[in-house]
């Protein structure tokens, strides 16, 4: 059973997948068999008809595991999360220092304009399953949308852009704190700024003045950021729970399907990357853009650029053969064994700190979490875990109060599982080169002798990995490219593999 964090949501643990899935009728090693992609003209008659026919008790399992789902992923925690005054607060690139109400409201407004992705109930049915809701399984799914959610935000949106109406939403579940000692986050309270309406508790309005008002001050980009509304609602209905939707969960299951994944499953980190390459891939809706996801902990630059540089696939006398599509490169990669190895968490917070990073996908072990930033010992996190109704999209100005979030919350670094996709962006050729080597400055600072990864120059064909399955997820490796090998030529080819 997960432990309970102090989230909008109480946590009483994820349900098995069996539980969920295997509940039809046929043989166990039918089901397993269909699972993984045994037409329905290679099933038994006499099992066809129970396959294409979900009986009674399956739509009423689904009906009570979803009243149930509403019930463990929608109670309200009122908790507030506390925030050192003196050490600095970075949230994907940026950096606040949360010892003046304009530095609290900037971090609030970065924070809260996040795309925030959770669980949904009573969406259109899952092809080829009875599930009405992704509770309980999807949240590695939502975590790879909120993902990419951000970058399609840095790829469409103004620069720096901030959701105009973040102030209009409810008490921001924060506080800040100055501490005893630099190295000591506990401490006596001060007043709490970025909440409009203050404290409903009167034991802490003894303790602290009520917080000031949000500065209603119009920010010089405000007018550009309100222009940007239409993009920001298009934007989200992308994620929507239909069918249609091009990075919705419909879709992005019907994708898993591939890599022998199904509704009610687990998705590991590394799977949903290549899912959502895929995604990219065969979407239409964003123009400009595409997907690269490293192999074997290795960015191979030339299979980037053959990815992004037009020109190559241009005549050399077409006016647009420098055209150069903008990209988001994901990394997955293992950071230890069965536990995170702390020599890496200098390298994740230097990552974090990089305009180009996008976020990180991974979590707890089988409780997934949005990585966007931290603060000492401390990892910021978007939580998935909190089920809403399914938003009706075709409404004109449908709300966006529920894709953002209002309650910043972290988590130890000792408690984030090994496994997990480091995201970056870069919009041109030039940002492409410094995301390298900025990204390359940072991973230098592990303590370890091997990096978290790497990049290199050439094509993976070059290192021989012609034959590499790009739905490969199981524990990620690190290849050392040629010149970094052992002096000796008597090690087994297995050693050049070195897992982190």
């Amino acid at each position: 059973m997960n432990s309970v964090s102090p989230s909008a949501v109480q946590y009483v643990g994820i349900v098995m997948q069996e539980e969920q899935v295997e509940s039809r009728r046929q043989p166990p090693l039918l089901e397993r068999q269909s699972s993984f992609g045994l037409r329905a003209s290679q099933i038994p008659d006499a099992s066809r008809e129970a396959a294409d026919e979900p009986d009674e008790i399956d739509k009423l399992k689904a009906k009570l595991m979803s009243a149930w789902n509403s019930v463990k992923y929608g109670w309200t925690v009122k908790s507030k999360t506390s925030f050192n005054k003196i050490s600095p607060v970075t949230v994907l690139g940026h950096t606040y220092l949360l010892n003046s109400e304009d530095e609290v409201d900037r971090f609030r407004q970065a924070f809260v304009s996040r795309v925030w992705l959770t669980y949904r109930r009573e969406f259109p049915q899952l092809e080829g399953s009875t599930f009405t809701t992704d509770c309980g399984w999807g949240c590695m799914l939502r975590s790879g949308q909120m993902l990419l959610a951000q970058g399609l935000v840095v790829h469409l949106m103004p620069r720096d852009w901030t959701w105009p109406d973040a102030q209009q939403l409810t008490d921001v579940d924060f506080e800040v704190f100055r501490p005893r000692s630099p190295v000591r986050a506990g401490g006596v309270p001060i007043p709490s700024f970025g909440s409009p309406r203050g404290s409903s508790t009167p034991e802490k309005s003894q303790t602290s003045t009520p917080a000031p008002r949000c500065s209603l001050k119009k920010r010089p980009e405000s007018a550009r950021d309100r222009q940007a509304d239409p993009i920001h609602h298009k934007l989200i209905a992308w994620f929507g729970d239909q069918p249609p939707t091009p990075f919705g969960v419909h879709q992005l299951v019907d994708i898993g399907k591939g890599s022998g994944k199904k509704a009610g499953d687990w998705y590991g980190p590394s799977v949903v990357a290549h899912i959502l390459q895929k995604a990219v891939d065969k979407s239409s809706v964003v123009q400009n853009l595409v997907v690269y996801v490293a192999q074997d902990c290795t960015v191979y630059k030339e299979d980037v650029v053959h990815l992004c540089d037009l020109s190559l696939s241009q005549s050399p006398r077409d006016p647009c053969n420098q055209a150069w599509k903008s990209v988001i490169i994901l990394v997955p990669v293992r950071l230890g064994g069965e536990s995170l190895n702390p020599s890496y968490i200098e390298c994740v917070k230097n990552i974090l700190k990089l305009d180009c990073c996008i976020g990180i996908i991974g979590g707890k072990p089988k409780h997934s979490l949005y990585f966007i930033g931290f603060q000492d010992e401390q990892l910021l996190y978007l939580d998935p875990h909190l089920c809403q109704p399914v938003t009706d999209f075709s409404q004109p100005n449908f709300s966006l109060e529920s894709f953002h979030c209002s309650a910043p919350k972290k988590m130890p670094f000792s408690r984030m599982d090994p496994s997990c996709t480091i995201g970056f962006y870069a919009k041109n050729k030039k940002d492409f080169e410094s995301l390298c080597s900025a990204v390359s400055m940072a991973l230098s600072s592990s303590k370890e002798k091997y990096p978290i990864f790497t990049f290199v120059e050439g094509r993976s064909q070059d290192y021989g990995l012609e034959g590499h399955c790009s739905n490969h997820s199981g524990p990620a490796t690190h290849i050392l490219p040629p010149g970094k090998l052992s002096r000796s030529n008597n090690r087994r080819n297995s050693d050049d593999f070195v897992f982190l």
